[in-house]
């Protein structure tokens, strides 16, 4: 089955002229994530199915299938309102974590939903994301998953001490720097290894 969908995925893509970066910006995923797809190591969920779908042009029948979740790699997660802050920073993480799975969301009921069917190890959230904050958010995913890291992002510091006050172990300044990722991924709750330099 993984090999079906890794196949179609390549084809479409090739088919309508994208690289694996160009297609991973459109879904704001890493390019390793769509190669893990293309390979057959890994499969994503229906949500993310469903974006590759619209941008592919085909009903998400056609990519739809049982997710593969490999408990070797590390989801991590980036949820933030601006795009191309979110598309700067994916490239940040993907320099940092090389091993992971890194996926964007603007909305962040996406992301509420992506942690549902994924196991997250490491959430970093914009704190004003509109209707649902990032504090709110931090405690959504913390209700589905108590070991989930969570940082907070903002270019505001006055947030800084509502982000102590929660269940986060972090809090960047924007822009993020690969520099700033490293040094709070060494105060993580639950650490785990994703690649890269220490």
């Amino acid at each position: 089955m993984e090999t079906i969908f890794a196949e179609n995925l390549r084809k479409l893509r090739e088919s309508r002229g994208l690289t694996q970066s160009q297609l991973g910006k459109l879904i704001f995923v890493n390019r390793s994530t769509i190669a893990r797809w293309e390979n057959g190591s890994r499969m994503p969920d229906a949500a993310i199915i469903t974006r590759l779908a619209s941008h592919l042009g085909v009903e998400a029948s056609v990519l739809l299938r049982m997710e593969a979740e490999s408990e070797t790699i590390p989801n991590i997660i980036l949820v933030d309102r601006g795009r191309e802050v979110l598309t700067r920073s994916l490239g940040v993480l993907e320099e940092v974590m090389p091993g992971a799975a890194i996926t964007g969301f603007i909305q962040p009921q996406e992301a509420v939903d992506y942690a549902k069917a994924n196991r997250v190890a490491l959430a970093l959230l914009e704190v004003e994301l509109g209707m649902m904050t990032g504090f709110d958010l931090c405690k959504r995913l913390m209700e589905i998953n108590p070991r989930t890291n969570v940082i907070f992002l903002t270019a505001c510091a006055d947030y800084a001490l509502d982000a102590w006050e929660s269940d986060a172990c972090g809090f960047l300044l924007k822009p993020m720097t690969p520099e700033g990722i490293r040094k709070q991924m060494k105060r993580l709750r639950f650490p785990f290894s994703a690649g890269g330099e220490p």
